[in-house]
C-alpha cells in the first residue's frame, strides 16, 4: 500500500505541473487570438492544428499510442481555441444528426451550433454571415457522393476549410417495443440506401418515408405510433425512443466524409493537404483526357473526380476533382495553369488538411 501511495504522490506532482503548463498554453493561445483579431486573421487554423498533432505523434515515445496522443491534443487544442473565440457553426439538423456530431468533433462542444433544415440552408447561412462556418456531408463509403453538397458550390462562393471521416452506425428507433408493430419507417435517402439489406429483409412490409435527415426522422417518430426511424443512438436519447436494433447498416465500415465550409480559404499548407477544384471544359474530342494530363505530368495524385450537370445549358457538365497537395505547391500551380487553358470555367474550392 505504501508503494501505491508513493506512486500516487508522484502522479499528484505531475498533475500540478501539467495544470500549470496547460494554463500557460491557454494564456499564450489567448494572446495569439487577440493578435489575430486585431489584424483580421482567421482564428480557426486547421492546418496549424494538424501540424501540432502530427508533431506530437512523431515525438511520442509511449506508452500512450497514436490515438491516445491525437485525442488528448485535439481536446487541448479545442479548449485553447475557446480562449480565442467561440464560433457560430451551422449544420444539417435538427439536433441529433450525424452532421451535428461531426461538427462537435471538429470544433468542440462549447460553440454555438445552429441546425438548418437543408444542406442549401447551411451554405446560405455561411454566405450571409449568420455563422462563421458550416458542416455538411459530402460523401459516404456505401452510397457515394452527396450531390446536393457539390451542387451548392456552383451557387455559392464558399471554400472547403477542413474535412472529417466519421464512422456511421445506424439504429432502428421507435416508441414501440417490437419491430413487428412497425408499419412506417422514416429516414433520409442516404440512410435507407446504407441499410438496404436490413430494410428489405426485416421491414419489407413497411412503408418507407423519406425526410431531410436521420434526426428529423427520429423527431417525427417520437410523435407517431407504429413508426420507426433509421437514425443514431444519440437521437434515441434526445427524442426518448427505444432502440429496436443496432448496427443495421449493410457495411460494418460505413464512413461518411463531412466538410467544413467557410468564406475564406486555408492558404497555409499543413504538409498533408488535399485540394478541391471544379471546372467545365471546351467542347472537343479528348478534352477530358487533356485536362487530366497535367496532373500526371506534374506527379499529382487525383483522389476523386465527379461530374454534375452545370444547370446552365443542357448536357453541359462540371467536373469536381480532389487531389493530394496544396494550391501553393509549385507542381500544383503548374498543373492548374495548364488546366485553366482548357477550361470555360474554373473554381478553386479549397486546400485543407487531409482527414487521414
Amino acid at each position: 500500500m505504501n508503494q501505491i501511495e508513493n506512486l500516487r504522490k508522484k502522479i499528484n506532482r505531475i498533475d500540478l505541473k501539467i495544470l500549470n503548463l496547460l494554463n500557460r498554453r491557454a494564456e499564450i493561445a489567448k494572446q495569439i487570438g487577440q493578435i489575430k483579431s486585431s489584424k483580421g486573421y482567421q482564428i480557426y487554423s486547421p492546418e496549424r492544428e494538424k501540424e501540432i498533432i502530427q508533431k506530437m505523434i512523431k515525438h511520442n515515445m509511449g506508452p500512450l499510442d497514436e490515438e491516445d496522443v491525437k485525442e488528448i491534443f485535439s481536446l487541448i487544442i479545442q479548449i485553447c481555441r475557446y480562449q480565442q473565440k467561440k464560433f457560430k457553426v451551422s449544420y444539417l439538423g435538427p439536433e441529433g444528426t450525424f452532421t451535428q456530431l461531426a461538427a462537435i468533433k471538429i470544433f468542440g462542444n462549447r460553440n454555438i451550433y445552429i441546425p438548418k433544415e437543408t444542406i442549401g440552408d447551411v451554405f446560405y447561412s455561411v454566405e450571409k454571415n449568420e455563422v462563421e462556418y458550416g458542416v455538411v456531408p459530402v460523401e459516404n463509403t456505401t452510397e457515394g457522393i452527396v450531390s446536393h453538397t457539390l451542387d451548392m458550390f456552383l451557387e455559392c462562393d464558399l471554400y472547403i476549410c477542413g474535412e472529417l471521416d466519421m464512422k456511421i452506425s445506424h439504429c432502428l428507433l421507435s416508441k414501440e417495443n417490437s419491430i413487428k408493430k412497425i408499419k412506417y419507417v422514416y429516414s433520409n435517402p442516404q440512410a435507407f440506401a446504407q441499410c438496404k439489406n436490413f430494410v428489405s429483409t426485416k421491414l419489407h412490409y413497411a412503408k418507407l418515408i423519406e425526410v431531410s435527415s436521420t434526426a428529423e426522422a427520429a423527431k417525427i417518430v417520437a410523435k407517431k405510433r407504429y413508426s420507426a426511424a433509421i437514425s443514431s443512438e444519440v437521437s434515441a436519447k434526445i427524442y426518448k425512443l427505444n432502440i429496436l436494433e443496432r448496427n443495421i447498416q449493410d457495411l460494418e465500415d460505413n464512413y461518411t466524409k463531412f466538410i467544413v465550409i467557410g468564406k475564406h480559404p486555408i492558404m497555409r499548407p499543413s504538409g498533408k493537404d488535399k485540394t478541391s477544384i471544379l471546372f467545365s471544359l471546351k467542347d472537343r474530342v479528348g478534352i477530358l483526357h487533356d485536362a487530366l494530363a497535367p496532373f500526371k505530368k506534374h506527379g499529382i495524385n487525383l483522389t476523386k473526380i465527379e461530374s454534375r450537370p452545370s444547370k446552365q445549358r443542357p448536357w453541359e457538365y462540371v467536373f469536381f476533382v480532389d487531389f493530394v497537395g496544396h494550391i501553393n505547391d509549385k507542381n500544383v500551380k503548374k498543373a492548374i495553369e495548364e488546366l485553366e487553358n482548357l477550361c470555360t470555367n474554373y473554381k478553386f474550392l479549397g486546400s485543407y488538411p487531409q482527414a487521414k
